[in-house]
């Protein structure tokens, strides 16, 4: 409850400033333009958020960064639908997709401090999977060929028998 009276005061007084500043009709116009732009916004980065996931399943590949896009703009398109001055602009910033990025990057940066098995996951997830491992070592390629099973001989050991 007490977040909730925090809201209405936090948008009442910024539309009043707003008001104060630029004038009643400049801050309906404001609001109006601001909604329909990010609905517009919403509803095109919601289909690339889709469009990128698909892809992803397509591709088999583990699709996080495209679903946590998918459920930013989702929360974007919420707050944006919300009346208000600064939920237009909370919407605005997690729908926008430069914003929606850092927002994305601090989201799970702070997911995998809480749960470390999700930076593994998502390490793991990224790398070639060879016989149940994952191979992340760049130094040492994965060579693709015939396996040869055999003993290795070292020559010293040779020369001693």
């Amino acid at each position: 409850m007490p977040f909730v009276l925090l809201y209405l005061v936090v948008e009442i007084v910024a539309l009043v400033a707003l008001g104060s500043v630029i004038g009643l009709g400049w801050t309906i116009a404001v609001l109006l333009i601001g909604s329909l732009l990010g609905l517009w916004l919403a509803r095109r980065e919601g289909v690339r958020a889709a469009q990128a996931l698909a892809e992803a399943v397509n591709n088999r590949r583990v699709a996080h960064a495209e679903v946590t896009d998918g459920l930013l703009v989702a929360a974007g398109g919420v707050l944006l639908f919300v009346p208000g001055l600064v939920t237009d602009l909370a919407g605005l910033l997690l729908v926008f997709p430069p914003t929606r990025a850092l927002v994305r990057r601090r989201l799970v940066a702070a997911a995998e401090q809480r749960a470390p098995g999700l930076r593994t996951a998502r390490i793991h997830s990224e790398g070639t999977v060879v016989d149940g491992s994952v191979v992340r070592d760049e130094q040492r390629p994965v060579i693709e060929g015939t396996i040869v099973e055999g003993t290795v001989i070292d020559p010293e050991d040779r020369k001693a028998s």
